[in-house]
């Protein structure tokens, strides 16, 4: 694979420089006494996938000159399986590293914030991280699973400092209440691209609600570069000082900053939601085929988005979707409700099981907001609830309302 190949040269290059020229020994061979430990957070990008932006740890020989960075982002589209992987939540990152000027070019070139942090290490703790970055940089041991919110490019290296520096960090991150929940962090960071941030709020389940510590949150590396300025750690003299000694950024944003808080999507939602079920209520007697075409879009939709559901719940590993409640307003009970809106529609008596498939439906509604009323409920499903029951209700009366007696025998 080209990353692995690119890793491993540089990590023979870093080696065979500490090798060959003992009087510049660089990064792999400098005591620990002259290492530099810097974090570099890099702000969102326009993509996607940058707009929970990147970290990266650079040490720096200090006498050499020579500046490494090593990050955890990396992935490979020509990975055998790679899409099959990513949609079973199978996903393999890899470590790489390269010289921070190389790295930190094309981040400037993309319009995106570049801010580093120099932090308080002894020469015995950079020592131990230099170790620990070298072995992971391996191509044996630098690939990874990744997940969004708990094995990403910022937990690897909260997780390698914090290895470095004993435990502090954690100790310190885990006794401090996180700011928001996975899923606000996510609307947040993709509020750009609405329908791609109304996709991921739908699937999210109740994994995404959690309260989360400081620890936990740090999985976005804004977050981090943040809580790494109130850490203390030792100053070799009986006292405490700031873990981040200096600060500065060193190339200003160009790409549009997310928002502070995540956007509020019950009023657009309760809005959409009104909105079909009014357009429902009016086409049931005046434009009977556009009520049915209408309903018809939404049962295909409510019915794609519970099999989609499902197949995160019961065959993937995406487990911040699993248990949606979401899955009681939209499933795949409302394809086989298709016939019966169509008979609807042209006055057509009503099957058997037609009525007990929308009571039944109903009360999956009802449940899914129950769910949500009761204490301890941790959920925060309100946008959908808004978006779902008035449909449902306006599609159960229009399809009691006025439609032909059923015929003997059915």
């Amino acid at each position: 694979m080209r990353l692995i190949r690119r890793s491993l040269a540089l990590l023979l290059l870093i080696l065979l420089g500490a090798t060959t020229l003992p009087a510049r020994a660089g990064v792999a061979d400098a005591p620990g006494d002259r290492l530099q430990v810097t974090v570099i957070t890099y702000g969102p990008g326009d993509t996607y996938w940058e707009r929970f932006g990147h970290i990266a740890i650079e040490l720096r020989d200090a006498q050499d000159g020579q500046a490494i960075s090593f990050n955890y982002g990396v992935f490979d589209f020509d990975e055998k399986g790679f899409l099959l992987n990513f949609a079973r939540g199978r996903m393999h990152y890899l470590m790489d590293a390269e010289p921070t000027d190389d790295d930190t070019a094309w981040y400037v070139q993309a319009g995106r914030s570049i801010t580093r942090q120099r932090l308080a290490f002894t020469a015995e703790q950079a020592a131990a991280l230099r170790d620990f970055l070298l072995w992971n940089l391996r191509p044996q041991n630098a690939r990874y699973d990744y997940d969004y919110y708990v094995d990403n490019c910022s937990t690897r290296v909260r997780d390698a400092l914090d290895k470095a520096l004993g435990g502090v960090l954690k100790a310190t991150l885990t006794a401090r209440p996180g700011g928001m929940t996975y899923r606000q962090q996510t609307d947040r960071l993709m509020s750009a691209q609405p329908w791609l941030m109304l996709l991921l709020d739908f699937g999210l389940g109740p994994y995404a609600d959690q309260p989360l510590t400081g620890w936990q949150e740090s999985f976005i590396p804004m977050v981090l570069q943040r809580e790494l300025r109130s850490v203390k750690v030792p100053d070799g003299h009986g006292g405490q000082q700031p873990l981040v000694v200096e600060e500065r950024e060193v190339s200003p944003n160009r790409v549009a900053a997310p928002p502070v808080q995540a956007p509020d999507l019950r009023g657009p939602l309760a809005l959409a939601g009104a909105t079909m079920a009014l357009l429902l209520a009016l086409t049931r007697r005046r434009a009977a085929t556009l009520f049915a075409v209408l309903g018809t879009l939404w049962l295909v939709v409510g019915g794609v988005a519970g099999l989609l559901m499902v197949g995160l719940w019961t065959l993937t590993t995406h487990h911040s979707a699993w248990a949606n409640a979401n899955l009681l307003l939209f499933n795949p009970l409302a394809f086989a409700l298709i016939p019966a809106l169509w008979r609807a529609a042209h006055r057509r008596p009503a099957r058997a099981w037609e009525d007990p498939l929308l009571i039944a439906q109903l009360l999956a509604g009802l449940a899914a907001l129950a769910l949500h009323l009761l204490p301890g409920t941790v959920q925060q499903n309100q946008p959908w609830l808004l978006l779902g029951l008035p449909v449902w209700l306006a599609l159960a009366w229009s399809l009691r309302s006025g439609r032909a007696a059923p015929a003997a025998g059915e």
